[in-house]
């Protein structure tokens, strides 16, 4: 019989974690990992698994075959855990895409519901934005408030915003290709550590997804949303919502709001919350969680060996 613990709390990444392989070693060990990719690869009606596995990786990487790979990857991990352990989190949460596999770990959406909707999520995003216009970039080093009063000094008429708090001294910025340049230089003025593009051309999480937000809306109001079976703190606003609606209207601003991570991670330790798993692959939640709450335990399963490391250290 699965006991909660309300200390524990599973945490999904989400785009960016991707790579060609990333699900070979589990898969060796535990059928739920092929077993969970063929029903994905049902719902889309194209081979996932094969994808994952032999790429290419410019595939792989294409917005609107990351979401539905990365979603997979993580619930196939969690499919993995709930079977293996009787053990489960009181509290989840995922990072911007990481969101919607935390929902389905916590049987609000189904899983078919959800490997669809974020197929069309990501091609909804990628069609918002013609190629070349708009731009991500990491900025290291700075306070928070610096970045968005240079953001704010940047845009010009165009978009350009603060759109994901990951950790202390790590945000990254988005919007029109143009005015993420500027400010890029603008942090560098104020004495940014580094100020790094990213490889995308989707500028997530910002006022150039508005549109594609309306439009996902509309795919959300045929889903069939329950309230979620874990305390799930939702990105845009750092609460948990159990009514339906509630949870579509964040998923929609989702898209052209912050992703508040540092604030998310916080509220949970601030809750109890002192053991933190990232479940998926990647291992980028695990690095930000430490800086965020530095006294919690953190781990991260991606593999085989994490797998059994986790699993010693939470049965310990």
């Amino acid at each position: 019989m699965s006991t909660q613990h309300y200390d524990l709390a599973f945490v999904f990444p989400g785009q960016g974690s991707q790579s060609v392989g990333m699900m070979a070693d589990l898969a060796a060990g535990f059928p739920e990992i092929k077993q969970t990719f063929e029903r994905a690869s049902d719902a889309l009606g194209k081979d996932l698994w094969t994808l994952v596995g032999d790429g290419p990786e410019a595939d792989l990487n294409q917005t609107q075959n990351t979401q539905p790979a990365m979603l997979a990857a993580g619930f196939a991990i969690w499919e993995v855990w709930r079977k293996q352990c009787s053990i489960r989190p009181a509290w989840t949460a995922g990072h911007s895409l990481g969101e919607y596999t935390a929902l389905v770990a916590a049987h609000a959406i189904a899983f078919e519901d959800a490997i669809k909707l974020v197929a069309v999520r990501g091609r909804l995003m990628q069609e918002a934005v013609p190629p070349g216009t708009g731009a991500m970039a990491a900025i290291l080093g700075l306070e928070d408030h610096q970045i968005v009063e240079a953001c704010k000094k940047a845009a010009q008429g165009e978009v350009v915003e603060a759109v994901n708090f990951n950790a202390p001294g790590q945000v990254v910025i988005a919007g029109h290709a143009s005015a993420v340049q500027r400010a890029i230089a603008e942090a560098q003025i104020l004495g940014a550590k580094r100020a790094v593009p990213l490889p995308v051309s989707v500028p997530s999480h910002c006022a150039l997804m508005r549109d594609a937000a309306d439009k996902l809306g509309e795919e959300l109001s045929r889903i069939q949303i329950d309230s979620p079976e874990m305390t799930l703190i939702h990105n845009t606003d750092v609460m948990s919502h159990s009514a339906p609606e509630v949870i579509r209207n964040a998923l929609k601003e989702q898209l052209f709001k912050p992703v508040r991570w540092v604030d998310s991670i916080r509220f949970m330790h601030d809750q109890g919350v002192t053991r933190i798993v990232e479940c998926g692959p990647g291992k980028v939640l695990i690095g930000l969680n430490k800086r965020i709450a530095k006294d919690a335990e953190h781990l991260s399963i991606f593999d085989t060996k994490s797998f059994h490391t986790t699993l010693e250290q939470l049965n310990g």
